[in-house]
């Protein structure tokens, strides 16, 4: 058995989110973004950028939702095989490896990314989003089995917190390469950029390997099973989804955040391209403005696990922020001016990192502690929120597509937060013997 609390194991987890965010930062937030939509656009702010993929015409941005939305499918498909896979050898490590080096091997094809390129690089982008996303399966399990419930709200936020800072010391590299070119004697204008996505594989790879060394093997649980591994990872689902009916606190949980998840994680791959689109900002300030946002994210994470911990609970909170989100959601419809973009993205930035490390611990707190399928619960966990971006990016790419502007998709967004909102209340009204044996298992 894992002894819990240990501070070595504890930060070289905390390190895996500093290897990988760079790809969430870089990849799907700032530089990548801005490139695709560049070399997709006609130029013409008063035309629809087209681009045809393996013969069927797209508009650009709505290709970008609708490859995402794939790449999410992809893991909720296979994440509970890989899931069962790992439960009965008791091997999760090594499927956080195999997905890491997909991801970053992907980042790294992205240099080659060109107009004339444009069908294999958007696979190498969906790969490394398979990779990215795959990876986190894992790795959100071992958070149960390597910090005690009391330690899980602070934990899972050093975990985001060296995220972003370890994102935004590369992010700060590559600037370096696509703001002053000159200075290396480039004169590619697209190299800079490309060379951001290579590096973003390097930086993955090489920091990956402290949590690797330190990391434990797997799950505790280890047994040699007699069953189908393709089948079983989805009877683990039905067995887990038993128990949280049974689990009143839990189940409203996961009804909620099923619906936050599809306005949160939208917002933060699409902002990039609403602000290229429907304000035409420069790429530099585009970068500059998502820069912003991942270190306003740094206290953003911190202040929500220390107001959830120390003075008015996680459900409490999380309905405070997701209240916040329902009118960023509301306000990204009427943003006319970058400097509004600016306060919008500065609101953004303080509940982007809370809601993801407070959802995750507030998962973590309220699983059976006795139980030994961590891997299993937050398989469910996971697959609940990639099918939540899947629906969450095809509806965004559908309603720009069907209405002619991006700002009608935000607007579907904050239906969502809505809906994930009234789930949180109905947590209130949660009985109070519940209440009370949910309580009892955070202390």
């Amino acid at each position: 058995m894992q002894q819990k609390n240990d501070k070595k194991v504890i930060r070289s987890w905390a390190f895996f989110d500093w290897a990988n965010s760079a790809y969430n930062l870089v990849i799907t937030s700032t530089i990548f973004p801005a490139y695709f939509t560049a070399i997709t656009s006609d130029k013409d702010n008063n035309t629809i950028d087209y681009v045809t993929f393996f013969g069927r015409k797209f508009v650009n941005s709505a290709l970008y939702s609708y490859a995402m939305a794939f790449a999410f499918l992809v893991i909720a498909v296979i994440s509970p095989i890989l899931s069962s896979i790992a439960d009965t050898r008791g091997n999760k490590k090594i499927f956080m490896q195999m997905f890491t080096y997909i991801g970053a091997l992907a980042c790294c094809g992205l240099f080659f990314f060109k107009l004339d390129t444009l069908q294999i690089s958007v696979i190498f982008f969906v790969l490394a989003a398979i990779g990215f996303w795959g990876s986190l399966v894992f790795y959100n399990s071992y958070l149960p089995e390597i910090a005690t419930v009391d330690q899980q709200d602070r934990v899972s936020a050093k975990g985001f917190t060296f995220g972003y800072i370890g994102s935004v010391i590369l992010q700060l590299i590559c600037f370096v390469f696509v703001f002053k070119p000159e200075w290396f004697g480039i004169t590619d204008a697209s190299l800079p950029m490309r060379l951001s996505f290579f590096l973003v594989g390097v930086w993955w790879i090489g920091f990956a390997q402290i949590p690797f060394k330190y990391l434990p093997k797997g799950s505790p649980n280890f047994k040699v099973g007699q069953h189908n591994v393709m089948t079983s990872g989805f009877k683990e689902l039905q067995k887990v989804w038993r128990q949280v009916k049974q689990m009143a606190y839990l189940k409203r949980f996961l009804f909620s955040f099923f619906f936050y998840s599809m306005g949160v994680q939208t917002v933060m791959l699409m902002a990039t391209i609403f602000a290229e689109k429907e304000l035409h900002m420069t790429t530099s300030k585009l970068i500059a403005t998502i820069l912003l946002l991942q270190i306003v994210a740094i206290p953003g994470a911190m202040l929500m696990s220390y107001l959830s911990t120390k003075k008015y609970g996680n459900v409490n909170v999380l309905i405070g922020v997701v209240l916040i989100w329902i009118g960023a959601c509301v306000a990204a419809y009427f943003v006319q001016t970058e400097y509004q973009f600016y306060a919008l993205s500065a609101v953004v930035g303080l509940i982007m990192g809370g809601i993801q490390s407070l959802s995750r611990s507030t998962y973590s707190k309220f699983l059976p502690q006795d139980s030994p399928d961590h891997t299993s619960f937050f398989s469910f966990y996971d697959v609940a929120e990639k099918v939540a971006l899947v629906f969450g990016m095809f509806s965004f790419g559908y309603i720009e597509e069907y209405t002619g502007s991006m700002r009608n998709s935000t607007l579907a967004l904050a239906l969502f937060f809505v809906l994930g909102l009234l789930f949180l209340l109905l947590l209130k009204r949660v009985e109070p013997k519940t209440v009370t044996v949910v309580e009892e298992q955070q202390s």
